[in-house]
């Protein structure tokens, strides 16, 4: 009997964040974050000592679910952050990077811990409410009239992704089909219903970008046996599917509810084959010209029904199988021991070859209009496209949360130095009232006001260039970069172009003032006489969300008393 080691006692830290082994780790992680930030982000690769691929990327999803953090304080940052990501698809980074400068600010002003949580929440409340005014200076509504806010977002999106390494043009194309892969999952109205189609990503390595494509239907892998000269046999009328999410291979686990009759001295296997076999035949004399399984086909199964004329896809996988459902109407059949209902069955419009440089696919062609589509997504190497896929996923789940807000924020670090005026300005117009509902010290109160507001500035910061300058103008507060450090005797007025969302172009009139540095208070005036698009947008509902995200989750960590871990 082996010997049982004694029980360990369970270790308490009182007050984590005066752990200088913590607090090293926090600012460690913003380094990490931070660094990731923007179109100028870098690179991060991530691997182990004992083997295993080597992964390449700059998306927080992605790098969050490779890292591994050892302290409960950063991974509860960590899930806070992975659950917006998956329910919001952007605004990782953002979450992240501001939720630790929130608390850097913090233990650095050595105000009371209480009075900083009280502050913070009050100053989410302001944001809340100014986000949603109609007078919001860094908001505008989406215009479904046109594509151009649509591809403006997708645009966004993969620019600010360098590892998938895409040219402007590049991204300008996929940014297109991703947009385009989008409307085609918004249904007509045709159909009286309102739920929204889905999109099928399929990857491709070895092409070039321009080769991605967004096509109505669904693409699967090209059965061997199958020839083009059968595509052509099919015709141009509508072609029935049935459509198996058990197992056709034989195994008896998989068969499925229902008797399985064995007559004298007859094997167990010979009797699932004859079972399938009678399966086939109603199928024939029922008029299925595709059979199409999630699982595996039995190889006699196969033969019998190609013999016949019917056309057989396996190994669909579960990710396809709604997607299929969606667009044919069939019904999943989860046992082959019982006839199939003629309800069951569905519909397609036809079926193609689509040849993908070496890689050929069967593309299922839609009965009617159902918004199912499929986006194909090409790169030259393998490490490009994951990050490409991942990019791509991302940014069709922001265009669908368009739908539920249909609003967008000024992107390129505008929408976080104007909320920081804007908070800046109104907390000075009711210190007393705050302070007396908070009761703290005017002065307490201020000073975090200002860390809360020089962290969504170091937010914005983090976009820039290596080396550059990072302004914010004292009229409208948006957020204008340089860069490289200008020379002292050049004024900036001759260096800035445009601002970070592209709204704005510099011109003399303007008052600049470097981010992080005191400046007056001002109420951002509103972009008047501004008819043109801005070039760069982020989701309204996903940065609305992260920033909930970060200051809460800065607010949690900043409550902590005691940590305790179990050893055992």
């Amino acid at each position: 009997m082996s010997r049982l080691s004694q029980k360990q006692p369970s270790i308490c830290t009182a007050v984590p964040l005066t752990d200088p082994d913590v607090s090293q780790k926090l600012a460690l992680l913003r380094q990490v974050l931070t660094s990731c930030f923007g179109p100028w982000g870098r690179l991060k690769q991530v691997h182990n000592n004992v083997g295993g691929g080597i992964m390449t990327t700059s998306t927080s999803s992605v790098l969050l679910k490779a890292i591994q953090v050892s302290h409960p304080l950063l991974k509860l940052l960590v899930a806070s952050i992975l659950n917006h990501t998956s329910r919001f698809g952007d605004g990782g980074l953002f979450a992240g990077i501001l939720s630790l400068c929130l608390l850097e600010n913090a233990l650095r002003l050595g105000v009371d811990q209480a009075v900083a949580v009280g502050v913070y929440n009050r100053l989410l409340g302001l944001c809340d409410a100014y986000l949603v005014r109609d007078d919001c200076g860094c908001k505008i509504r989406v215009d479904f009239s046109s594509t151009q806010t649509l591809l403006t977002l997708a645009h966004g999106l993969l620019a600010s992704k360098p590892a998938c390494a895409l040219t402007p043009a590049e991204v300008k194309h996929v940014a297109l089909q991703v947009t385009r892969a989008f409307l085609l999952t918004v249904p007509c109205g045709t159909r009286g219903r309102d739920r929204l189609g889905a999109a099928v990503v399929v990857p491709v390595e070895g092409q070039p970008p321009w080769a991605s494509a967004a096509l109505g239907g669904l693409l699967v892998d090209m059965p061997e046996s199958l020839h083009p000269a059968d595509l052509e046999l099919q015709g141009g009328t509508l072609i029935r599917l049935a459509l198996f999410s058990v197992s056709l291979a034989g195994d008896l686990p998989e068969a499925g509810d229902g008797p399985l009759e064995l007559h004298g001295e007859t094997c167990l296997e010979e009797a699932v084959l004859e079972q399938l076999l009678r399966l086939a035949d109603q199928l024939v004399s029922d008029g299925v010209q595709l059979l199409a399984c999630q699982k595996v086909v039995h190889p006699v199964l196969q033969h019998y029904l190609r013999v016949r004329g019917v056309i057989v896809v396996e190994r669909l996988g579960l990710a396809i199988m709604e997607p299929l459902v969606q667009m044919t109407d069939a019904q999943p059949l989860a046992t082959f021991q019982a006839p199939v209902p003629g309800v069951s069955y569905g519909q397609l419009g036809g079926l193609s070859l689509h040849q993908c440089g070496s890689r050929a696919m069967l593309h299922l062609l839609p009965a009617g209009e159902p918004a199912t589509c499929t986006l194909v997504l090409c790169h030259r190497n393998q490490t490009a496209l994951a990050e490409l896929k991942v990019s791509c996923e991302r940014a069709g789940q922001v265009l669908r949360l368009m739908l539920k807000e249909p609003f967008a924020l000024l992107g390129g670090g505008c929408t976080e130095t104007h909320l920081a005026a804007f908070v800046r300005h109104e907390s000075s117009s009711d210190v007393t009232e705050a302070v007396r509902e908070l009761g703290c010290s005017r002065h307490d109160y201020m000073r975090v006001v200002g860390a809360f507001c020089h962290s969504l500035e170091s937010v914005a910061r983090a976009l820039g260039q290596d080396g550059g300058v990072t302004l914010t103008d004292l009229c409208h507060a948006h957020c204008w970069g340089i860069p490289a450090a200008p020379p002292a005797d050049v004024p900036w007025v001759e260096l800035v172009r445009s601002c970070g969302c592209g709204l704005m172009s510099g011109h003399s009139g303007l008052e600049w003032n470097l981010i992080g540095t005191e400046y007056p208070s001002f109420s951002p005036a509103l972009n008047l006489g501004t008819e043109s698009l801005p070039c760069v947008l982020d989701s309204f509902f996903a940065k609305a969300n992260a920033l909930h995200v970060a200051v809460e989750s800065a607010n949690l960590i900043l409550d902590l008393k005691y940590v305790i871990q179990d050893r055992n």
